[in-house]
């Protein structure tokens, strides 16, 4: 299985030009000073770094599902509850004649 790395070089590479123009405006407190080149570079540095290694993490732990999984409808056909893990296999088929939910029209839940 081969990957390119074209992707995410890219994407790191939005994010830390963003920071650079970010940290370039935002550092220098004004017109009246300096541009702080400095600082811009290290926030770029870091933004592209940063999300190349996120990237890096997200890429790896990618993995395909088994063949197994694609087959069928995906919609379960059956109104029965199942007897088994959240069903109500606790409650009787027929409900007694003293609780509010016997009476006709009443919802059986």
């Amino acid at each position: 299985m081969r990957t390119s790395v074209k992707g995410p070089l890219m994407f790191s590479a939005f994010w830390g030009v963003l920071a650079f123009f970010a940290v370039l405006i935002f550092a220098s407190g004004g017109s009246a000073r300096s541009p702080r080149f400095d600082l811009a570079f290290t926030g770029a540095g870091i933004a592209f770094i940063v999300t190349l290694v996120i990237a890096a993490m997200l890429s790896m732990s990618h993995k395909d599902n088994a063949e197994h999984l694609g087959k069928g409808s995906g919609v379960n056909l059956t109104s029965r509850k199942p007897s088994g893990h959240g069903g109500y296999s606790a409650r009787p088929d027929s409900p007694d004649s003293g609780t509010p939910d016997s009476r006709p029209g009443g919802d059986p839940r």
